[in-house]
Parts: C-alpha cells; sequence; structure tokens
C-alpha cells in the first residue's frame, strides 16, 4: 500500500494530514471493526494529554484541540466505516517564522523537504511539524479502545531527562504516579529533578532530551508477522516515525550486548497452564512474534531543535553562512508530550497486528 509516507498500518489503517499552520489537522482511520463504544469524550481524553500550554515547561502555544468525529461513528458506537476526525488550529502566529522561508533551521525537516519537494509550507515546521501527531493521538484513542475489549493497557512514562535517571518502578507505580506531575515521570523525585533540569535549560535558552517507555500489558500471544512484518519491527518503525525519536529499544535493548546468552535468554516454566519467561529480557516479542509477557518499548528523544541561542545556517537563494536565532513557542522538553504520542504509535500497532492475526490460521 502507499501513500507518500502519509499511511500506515496494514489492516488497521491510519492516514493522517494537516500542517501546523494550516487551517486544521486530522485522520482517517479504516478498518476500525464495527460496534465499538466510541465517543468524542473518548478522543478528547487522549488529546488533552498531549495538547500545548498544558505547564510551565512546555510550548506556550495555547490549543485546545477540540476533536470533531466527521464520520464512522453513530450512537456511540463504530460503524465499521472509515472514521474521520478533524482538530482545528486556532492559536496560530506564523509571523516569527517569515524570516526562514529562504533559512534552513539547524536541526529541523527545513532542508531536506526543499530538497525533495522544492517548496514547503515554512511556518511552523508544516508537515514536519509535532503539531502532526495530534491525528496520531486521535487515531490511537480508538486503537485503545478496541484494545481494551481485549483487555490489553498501555502505559508510558518518562525514565530520563538530561541524564537524571528514574528509578525501576513496578507496572503499579507507573499507572499511578506517571500522571502526577507535569515530566509524566512515575518516580516522583526523580521528576522534580527532571522539571528543575527542563526550566534551567530553558532560562538559557536551550532545550534537553531524554527516554520514554511504553508497555503494553496483557498482550496475547502469536501477535506479528514473520519475516519482514515482525512486530517488534513494525513497533521501531512507528516509533522512528515520530519526529524527534532517535533511537528505539525492544526489551533489554542495547543492554543486550553486554550480556551473555546465559544471561539474556528467558527460560520457560508453566504457571496455571500458561507458558511463562523467568524473565522478560526480549521484552514480549521473540521472532517477532508476542510471547504474552508484556511488551517493553524505549525510545530516545532528542532536545527540541528549536532553541533561542545563536545558531549557523545558510540562505538557500543567495547561498550565503548566516547567523540566525530561533524565536517563538516552544517546548524546552519534548518528552513528557511524547508519552500519549508514543502509547498512541504502540496502541495502532498492536491493534493492527491483532486484527491481522484473525487471519493467521482456521
Amino acid at each position: 500500500m502507499t501513500g507518500g509516507g502519509n499511511i500506515f498500518g496494514e489492516v488497521f489503517r491510519v492516514a493522517t494530514w494537516g500542517e501546523s499552520h494550516g487551517t486544521a489537522v486530522g485522520v482517517v482511520v479504516d478498518g476500525c471493526p464495527a460496534g465499538i463504544h466510541l465517543t468524542r469524550e473518548h478522543i478528547q481524553k487522549e488529546l488533552d494529554r498531549r495538547k500545548p500550554g498544558a505547564s510551565d515547561i512546555t510550548s506556550a502555544r495555547r490549543e485546545s484541540d477540540e476533536v470533531e468525529i466527521l464520520s464512522g461513528v453513530f450512537r456511540g458506537r463504530t460503524l465499521g466505516t472509515p472514521i474521520s476526525m478533524m482538530v482545528r488550529n486556532r492559536d496560530v502566529d506564523s509571523t516569527p517564522y517569515e524570516k526562514f522561508r529562504e533559512i534552513p533551521r539547524p536541526g529541523q525537516a527545513d532542508l531536506t523537504y526543499e530538497m525533495k519537494y522544492g517548496i514547503r509550507d515554512y511556518r511552523g515546521g508544516g508537515r514536519a511539524s509535532g503539531r502532526e501527531t495530534v491525528a496520531r493521538v486521535a487515531a490511537g484513542a480508538i486503537a485503545k479502545r478496541i484494545l481494551s475489549v481485549h483487555s490489553i493497557e498501555i502505559l508510558g512514562h518518562v525514565i530520563e531527562i538530561g541524564g537524571i535517571h528514574a528509578r525501576e518502578l513496578s507496572f503499579d507505580e507507573i499507572r499511578k504516579n506517571a500522571e502526577r506531575n507535569a515530566v509524566r515521570c512515575a518516580d516522583l523525585e526523580a521528576a522534580a529533578e527532571m522539571e528543575s533540569r527542563i526550566k534551567e535549560v530553558k532560562a538559557a535558552g536551550d532545550s534537553v532530551g531524554g527516554i520514554v517507555e511504553v508497555i503494553a500489558l496483557n498482550v496475547p500471544p502469536g501477535l506479528g508477522e514473520p519475516v519482514f512484518d515482525k512486530l517488534d519491527a513494525d513497533i521501531a518503525k512507528a516509533m522512528m516515525s515520530i519526529g524527534a525519536v532517535k533511537a528505539v529499544e525492544i526489551g533489554a535493548g542495547f543492554k543486550s550486548v553486554r550480556m551473555l546468552g546465559s544471561e539474556m535468554n528467558d527460560e520457560f516454566f508453566i504457571t496455571e497452564g500458561k507458558v511463562r519467561t523467568k524473565t522478560n529480557n526480549a521484552g514480549g516479542i521473540l521472532g517477532g512474534i508476542s510471547t504474552g509477557e508484556p511488551i517493553i518499548c524505549r525510545i530516545a528523544v532528542k532536545p527540541t531543535p528549536s532553541i533561542s541561542k545563536q545558531q549557523r545556517s545558510i540562505n538557500m537563494r543567495s547561498m550565503e553562512e548566516v547567523n540566525i536565532k530561533i524565536d517563538g513557542r516552544h517546548d524546552p522538553c519534548i518528552c513528557p508530550r511524547i508519552v500519549p504520542v508514543a502509547e498512541a504509535m504502540l496502541a495502532i500497532v498492536i491493534t493492527d497486528h491483532l486484527l491481522r492475526s484473525k487471519i493467521s490460521r482456521l
């Protein structure tokens, strides 16, 4: 299936549209089964977690992000037809971007979009802006509703910002504490340090990155399509498609290179008639297929490229080197707001494979 890179999924298909400073952003979700209980409130709850202006460590852009469901739902139930949703851009100020018509901002997609298409919407990053993730979160809300029918739960939290690490926590602690602070870190002591660190770099006109962990609980064994559509391969693609993500690991991830095979291998045992593993270094996936253990994924989120410190760039028309300083409203750290986005992408992948698994064997 093709779609210019704007469509994701095979059975549960998501197509996002819109630019940062355009009229609206939105999504069309195809392949959602009929009869799923779905209301505007289910979508809005997730969008409210992502929207800007929620704290003093996020962008000052004030968007209500009120979703409009245009099709595919009738009397609170999905129809099995395409679900179209739209969120209008209300608080738009394109003035700070006028000076970047011919000048690509370092760390942004300005240059590559110009080189690929020969034209770009320079206002707020256009299609490459984090604003596009509104559509992903809306689609992810639908995916979460489908997963809830199967008792599958998605959790997300921040585990590192600016070199400050959260301690290892139980799923119950993550579920209880992750939404209790602005940085979405379930370790409340580390959360306070992270927030201070973000404010420190913000005052210096800079930004900071970190690590976000997303978890899927109660995923049944057998999801995933060998060889190229492995479950972990699709999760990695989904996470890397988020603009600020620069690395993905599943389970032990990069730590596995420092382990012996005897340490890495998850040994099997039987409890209550089910096959389980004593450890979960595989992150719930073996051979690209879910094992029934929790699926654990971590993503490395780079520092926000839009910073107010002076940087070097070039004028694409005059081909001269220039100094630039970026004004406007930007997040000093993307990690807290990327949590619901990463949750959405994990939910979308698992939903797609759950529906695909229905035809794996008769």
